[in-house]
């Protein structure tokens, strides 16, 4: 262990236990893994100065729905000119429109439990940091916070999201799932309940995730932060859990391995290069559809650096990422894997996220608070001991709805995809060809309007119902065989029926 951290016998002899060397092996090839940074800076430096002809033939080639090679994708990265940049962004718009349609699919993050054996230097629940305020939900807390969230404002969907120590093991993590999901409150017109609980947790092993797949765990969230080997080791004290590279590499290869086939991947932008750390998603993507019959990341995330409590290092990092670097990132992501979704968090201020959602994201939190217990507490002001960093849009899920209407987007609260066994590579097949999206503008419209029956303020429901009557109009005219059943179900959720879908 690091000379400056100490632990008692029950999380050493637990962490000891944690890593199967086996479980990552397997995956590898002729002893490596698939992030081969002299690679990735060749391509780098071999597509610079690219011919625009050459950036719009890979264009084309994105909005056929095909993953991009790492030199296409360096080549897009490598573009200076502004007036090419625009029509890449406007690329990526299409591809989402394709792919998605004009659907936002919202949530919240819940975090249940900051005890954390960890050392990240860039986080404030490290086990170093003294200031922090450390809490574990119990069961019934779970039950309060989801009640806060499901009756009172209204999401369908949340992140749980757990530090790693054997507090908030596998055998926590699913009973804190099973609580979730047993909560079911009464609104003013219908009933309040999580459908889907996605999963922000450390790496795993195969019979933890088995175990998680049986509890109805939805997708397995696992971000790399660093792709960059020596940088990641130096964020990552020796000694930790989380030192170990590969282990963490090969997190969501072990949760397809175990049945949970939807993954999501991500980056935490700010600690290298975010032309590298785009290279490095695209490849594990490509290593994921490589080895899983196609199957890759379900959504990719692309948080920045934000400060923390005490955390210096947030303050002190070089490769910060502008806000123009950063809608160029979003873009390229957008690009290079065009079926996944992609999620801009309330890391981001509000005005950023208005400008980046039109590239290509399909999914935001909202009613954000990240300290445990935060939602049935009810504090109002951020209190950065309470929390893993600081949150930059803080607006309610009303608002953020309202807002999104008027930019054009439905709010879709489905989740019948994963219900209906629309996962893994069924789910890859039906976003290449376009046909997901099809599919969730129906649902979207009857979820949206189960909560603007049951939630919305006055203003926000006006806005909603707004778009609502557009949709209708759209698969009216583009799916005439299902829009005779749509209404139906959409005259049956206005009765007050719930949880209707295709």
């Amino acid at each position: 262990m690091s000379a400056k951290l100490s632990y008692d016998s029950s999380e050493i002899n637990w962490m000891k236990n944690v890593i199967k060397e086996d479980e990552i092996t397997k995956y590898m090839v002729n002893g490596k893994d698939f992030i081969d940074e002299e690679e990735i800076w060749k391509k780098l430096e071999e597509n610079r100065n690219p011919e625009p002809q050459k950036i719009r033939d890979i264009l084309q080639k994105s909005l056929a729905v095909e993953t991009l090679e790492p030199a296409e994708t360096a080549a897009l990265l490598n573009v200076e000119d502004e007036g090419l940049w625009e029509e890449m962004f406007d690329v990526s718009a299409r591809i989402k429109k394709k792919v998605y349609d004009n659907r936002i699919v919202t949530f919240a993050p819940l975090y249940l439990s900051n005890y954390c054996v960890n050392n990240c230097l860039y986080c404030s629940f490290r086990r170093e940091n003294s200031v922090q305020k450390r809490r574990k939900l119990t069961l019934e807390e779970v039950k309060d916070e989801t009640l806060a969230l499901a009756g009172k404002i209204g999401h369908k969907r949340l992140i749980a999201v757990y530090g790693e120590h054997p507090a908030s093991d596998a055998n926590y993590i699913a009973d804190t799932i099973r609580s979730i999901y047993d909560v079911k409150v009464k609104t003013q017109n219908g009933y309040g309940q999580i459908r889907r609980v996605n999963v922000n947790a450390s790496p795993m092993s195969v019979p933890d995730l088995e175990m998680l797949r049986e509890v109805g765990i939805g997708t397995y969230q696992v971000f790399q932060e660093t792709y960059h080997h020596e940088t990641y080791r130096q964020v990552h004290p020796a000694g930790t859990l989380k030192s170990n590279y590969r282990w963490r590499l090969y997190a969501l290869h072990r949760a397809i391995e175990a049945g949970v086939d939807d993954v999501a991947i991500g980056v935490l932008f700010g600690l290298y290069d975010w032309r590298f750390e785009v290279m490095g998603l695209l490849r594990h993507a490509i290593d994921m559809e490589r080895q899983f019959d196609g199957i890759g990341p379900h959504t990719i995330s692309f948080p920045r650096l934000e400060p923390a409590a005490n955390t210096p290092f947030t303050h002190e990092s070089k490769y910060k990422v502008s806000d123009r670097d950063f809608k160029r990132l979003v873009s390229v992501i957008r690009l290079s894997v065009p079926y996944t979704g992609m999620i801009i968090t309330a890391r981001e201020r509000a005005e950023i996220k208005r400008d980046i959602i039109p590239v290509g994201c399909t999914q935001t939190d909202a009613s954000t608070r990240i300290g445990i217990g935060a939602y049935s507490d009810r504090y109002v002001k951020q209190e950065a001991e309470r929390q893993q960093f600081i949150l930059g849009d803080t607006r309610s899920l009303d608002e953020i709805i309202r807002e999104l209407a008027e930019m054009g987007h439905i709010t879709s609260f489905c989740t019948a995809g994963y219900r209906c066994g629309r996962t893994g590579t069924h789910i890859m097949s039906l976003l290449r060809c376009g046909q997901e999206g099809r599919f969730c503008k129906l649902n979207a419209v009857l979820t949206f309007r189960e909560w603007l029956d049951d939630f919305a303020s006055e203003e926000t429901k006006k806005a909603g119902e707004k778009i609502i009557k557009k949709e209708l109009g759209e698969i009216k005219e583009e799916m005439p065989s299902a829009y005779t059943q749509l209404t139906e179900y959409y005259k049956r959720i206005e009765d007050g029926e719930r949880d209707l879908y295709f």
